[in-house]
């Protein structure tokens, strides 16, 4: 990292979105409790995150996610609810990777919540092994899994290396994916339903007065019931200049998610990197508090107009590069913008 550059900036939320201000930057220790199917991360002697692949989820996911200030910023349900939160789509926990359709198998709206007649075309995300917990200025998981259908077959090979950083007012994680197709092909089909997604805290969804209700990618409903709106004041914008529910199905290389728990301002953005497939992204950002990067499924996204149809052939790689920003703050779309411009060029 490039420590000291930059400070000569004005603000200390501008400075530590560059990524560059890393002086009061906080030790980061990674503890791996693989019998309790869990790694903890500290930043600075506090609880940060935790990657864990409990037997009640059908994927590996980082949960809870918190500020510098301590502040929880995901959802609870259905891990941990908490009162007043929304109760719909059980597969939304934490912070999570998959995808919609894999050959059509659909990893990502896989829960025990789902029907005996459609388990035949879910898949699962299997945790296999930590590869790296290392702890210090930045901590750092590598983790392998296993992306497989319910005849058993490994459909992709995925390698995941976390980077954790922290500072007084922010949190980094940086994720790189990559996916290894098994022994044949394999399609990643245009679908809405992916692919680096988190759900948030109900003060960070963006108001709704009125019951909705949305479909997955097979087709099933899920009703969302028009809950308080007390203390709920999130919005989104992206770096085309997308705000609130018109986030949604447009393509942009970050987009922010700001708001107020309580008295405390919260921003949480996501990053896309230009080396990625299908870059810039679409964002699949809803109001009801599912915050998602989907560069694969142009096709629903974009009502038609965009088609990408992602495959590998066998023993073919697709690497993925997120950066997820956590901001005890409200930076502006320039701060943003730079914070971006930091990380996609390194």
């Amino acid at each position: 990292m490039r420590r000291g550059l930059l400070l000569t900036m004005a603000g200390a939320i501008g400075l530590a979105l560059t990524g560059a201000l890393y002086a009061d930057g906080q030790a980061v220790t990674v503890t791996a409790h693989e019998a309790d199917r869990r790694v903890d991360i500290t930043i600075g002697g506090q609880p940060f995150t935790s990657y864990i692949w409990p037997t009640t989820i059908k994927k590996p996911v980082l949960y809870p996610l918190r500020t510098a200030k301590g502040v929880v910023i995901s959802r609870g349900y259905p891990l941990d609810p908490r009162a007043g939160e929304r109760v719909d789509h059980p597969h939304h926990v934490g912070l999570w990777f998959n995808y919609g359709n894999v050959d059509g198998y659909d990893f990502w709206n896989n829960s025990d919540a789902i029907e005996p007649e459609r388990q035949p075309h879910m898949g699962t995300i299997y945790h296999r092994e930590v590869r790296r917990a290392t702890s210090g200025p930045e901590g750092v998981l590598e983790i392998a899994a296993d992306w497989v259908i319910p005849d058993g077959t490994v459909l992709l090979k995925e390698t995941t290396t976390f980077v954790f950083r922290g500072t007084a007012t922010t949190r980094t994680i940086d994720r790189t994916t990559t996916l290894t197709a098994g022994g044949k092909a394999v399609s990643l089909g245009d679908n809405k339903e992916g692919v680096i997604g988190l759900r948030v805290a109900r003060q960070l969804e963006i108001p709704s007065n009125k019951p909705e209700v949305f479909t997955d990618a097979s087709g099933k409903a899920t009703a969302v019931p028009s809950l308080n709106n007390e203390g709920v004041n999130g919005d989104y914008l992206t770096s085309e200049g997308k705000t609130g529910d018109a986030a949604w199905g447009t393509r942009g290389k970050w987009c922010v998610l700001s708001g107020k728990i309580g008295a405390d301002p919260v921003s949480i953005a996501i990053f896309d990197s230009p080396e990625n497939p299908g870059y810039p992204t679409y964002w699949h950002a809803r109001g009801y508090g599912l915050f998602a990067a989907n560069p694969l499924g142009q096709k629903d996204l974009s009502n038609g107009k965009d088609q990408l149809n992602f495959s590998l052939a066998a023993g073919q790689s697709a690497t993925f590069h997120y950066r997820i920003l956590i901001v005890d703050g409200s930076p502006t779309a320039a701060e943003t913008e730079a914070a971006w411009k930091q990380w996609s060029s390194k």
